[in-house]
């Protein structure tokens, strides 16, 4: 391509949003979403995922629209959309599936289609090339080029955006990687690394948020059985990294849409070559079980006289300082005690209450004003709200007696009273 690139970038949540607003500083970038309201909300110079600054979106030289063929004539077209897995934990790919058509449909030859979403290697040139040709009527690697460079962002991390990390492509052909050199290099200052092929990259990307997942893993296990010691995973922890090579991974529930999803994509992955994968499902199995893990130790600490108990649970999104509640084990967490017969009040200053309600079936509060008296309340989620509870706090939302139970370590001992107890996974 001599001239300068016409980008469609599909799917506008916390990588697509981000992605097309730094492209469209340097390229002429059509924004395509098929979910309405969010484009509303954009248009309104909102982003409900704060990944990207107000004033910033209002600026932005972005088309945004729902109408695929606002994208006809576009040269480079950018995945990212979700790929969660199914009620079965298997990979779902119907989302994927649905851009390709709508991309295949308006994409001309000599189009190239990268995909950002996390895969298992294969699935850019086994089954997006596929379903691009089906759609378009051309031909993978001849009419049309694939290319994968996987989205390495982290929602509500400002410290490593775009701008920031090394972004892996890869792709068909040199003359892609030529191209993507020169779409990705200004929005990252050049910081690009080439790796060797296509699948090589997809398999880069599954094992980052594996990796982490099974080390969250190992840290739960140890939290279980150290908690049956009677001993603190806390001051454990605290000693043990004091090793310069310690990996300091905490305890806590693991959802959202990476580190809980993906282990699952490369599980099927090496089913599909035969391998049985023990360590990264098992891994899985201890996270997956860390929600009814908490609530089991919570309800194991209250006065089985005073049932039913208030607990007042503080966060409800998957993660710290961000309004995202895909897949997040907080829910499980309420489930699980109202299953065991408490009482739970559930506030969360960030989520959307409407959101909460329609995933989860749960009403939340947006603020603790006018919360007191609870059997125990649990730090689930460590907003920077909620570590800035003062000690008059806690003694007003917990009774005498009650029990303050920590997902994350939040507050320092300062913040509880010694009436109170404590436990911390």
């Amino acid at each position: 391509m001599t001239t300068t690139p016409r980008i469609s970038v599909i799917g506008l949540g916390y990588v697509g949003l981000p992605l097309a607003i730094a492209l469209a500083a340097h390229f002429e970038v059509v924004g395509y979403d098929r979910d309405a309201d969010r484009l509303a909300e954009l248009g309104r110079g909102r982003d409900d995922t704060r990944e990207v600054n107000g004033d910033i979106l209002k600026r932005a030289r972005l088309t945004l629209t729902d109408d695929a063929a606002a994208m006809v004539g576009s040269d480079l077209f950018i995945l990212a959309v979700p790929t969660p897995v199914d009620a079965a934990n298997k990979p779902d790919l119907s989302i994927l599936l649905d851009a390709c058509t709508a991309v295949g449909e308006v994409m001309k030859t000599g189009a190239v289609v990268v995909l950002e979403s996390t895969v298992y290697p294969g699935v850019t040139e086994d089954v997006c090339g596929p379903a691009l040709a089906a759609a378009s009527g051309l031909r993978a690697g001849i009419d049309f080029h694939l290319g994968y460079s996987p989205e390495r962002v982290n929602p509500g991390d400002r410290a490593h955006g775009l701008s920031s990390i090394t972004k892996i492509i890869a792709a068909q052909s040199p003359q892609v990687i030529a191209l993507l050199e020169r779409i990705y290099g200004p929005i990252t200052g050049g910081n690009l690394f080439v790796a060797k092929d296509i699948r090589t990259a997809e398999a880069a990307k599954v094992i980052e948020n594996t990796q982490r997942d099974i080390n969250v893993a190992f840290v739960n296990e140890i939290s279980m059985i150290f908690d049956k010691m009677g001993i603190s995973t806390v001051d454990v922890l605290a000693a043990a990294r004091t090793k310069w090579n310690f990996l300091d991974f905490r305890p806590g529930l693991v959802g959202g849409h990476c580190i809980g999803v993906d282990p699952y994509y490369l599980a099927l992955a090496a089913d599909n070559v035969g391998h049985r994968s023990d360590i990264i499902l098992s891994g899985r199995r201890i996270n997956e079980e860390m929600a009814d893990y908490v609530a089991r130790r919570v309800i194991e600490q209250l006065d089985a006289d005073a049932s039913p108990w208030r607990v007042l649970v503080l966060g409800l999104t998957f993660k710290e300082n961000v309004p995202d509640l895909r897949n997040t084990k907080v829910a499980d967490l309420a489930k699980a005690l109202t299953a065991a017969g408490a009482e739970v009040v559930i506030c969360d200053p960030l989520a959307d209450a409407a959101k909460a309600r329609h995933l989860f079936g749960v009403d939340i509060v947006a603020s603790i004003a006018g919360l007191a008296s609870f059997d125990a309340v649990i730090g689930a989620v460590a907003h920077d709200e909620f570590r800035d509870l003062s000690r008059a706090d806690i003694v007003r939302l917990v009774k005498p007696g009650g029990l303050v139970a920590e997902v994350k370590e939040i507050w320092p001992a300062s913040v509880i009273p010694d009436e109170l107890r404590r436990w911390t996974l």
